[in-house]
C-alpha cells in the first residue's frame, strides 16, 4: 500500500443497468429467479458496490501485485432499480487497520438511494493468495 492511502479518500462509480445485471439473469437455472421483476438484483448491486472499492483502492496499491479481496459486507438493499437507469455508487473510506480497510459506501439510482452500509476489504499479494489458494485445489 502505499502512503497516498488514507481515511477520508471518496470516490464515485456510475454503471448503467443493463438486463444482463437483473434478478432473472442472476441465476438463470432457477426457474425462480427467473419469475422475478427485471430490476437490478442485490447479487450484482453488491458486485457493483465492491467495483467502486477496487477502482478507489487502485491507484493507491503497486497493482496488480497487490489487489484487495472482500471480507465483510451489510448493505441495504432499499428500492428498485429497472434496467436503463444509471447507478452511482459513493465509497468512502473510514478506517484503515493494517491491511484492513472499511468503506462506507451508498448508492442512487437517480431517482432513490438504493443501498447503504459498510464494506470491508483486506489488502492481499497476489501471488501469495494464489499460493495459498493452490492448496485447497482437490
Amino acid at each position: 500500500m502505499q502512503d497516498s492511502l488514507r481515511v477520508g479518500l471518496v470516490y464515485q462509480h456510475r454503471f448503467t443497468v443493463p438486463d444482463s445485471k437483473t434478478v432473472p439473469a442472476l441465476y438463470p437455472e432457477s426457474p425462480e429467479f427467473v419469475a422475478m421483476p427485471t430490476v437490478f438484483a442485490t447479487g450484482y448491486l453488491v458486485g457493483f458496490l465492491e467495483w467502486a472499492c477496487i477502482l478507489a483502492l487502485k491507484p493507491h496499491l503497486d497493482w496488480p501485485r497487490e489487489q484487495s479481496v472482500g471480507t465483510r459486507i451489510d448493505v441495504s438493499h432499499e428500492a428498485a432499480t429497472p434496467p436503463g437507469l444509471t447507478v452511482r455508487a459513493t465509497v468512502e473510506l473510514i478506517e484503515i487497520d493494517g491491511k484492513r480497510l472499511v468503506f462506507e459506501v451508498e448508492a442512487d439510482d437517480g431517482v432513490d438511494t438504493i443501498s447503504r452500509g459498510r464494506h470491508e476489504r483486506f489488502v492481499i499479494d497476489r501471488a501469495k493468495f494464489d499460493a495459498r489458494l493452490a492448496k485447497k485445489q482437490p
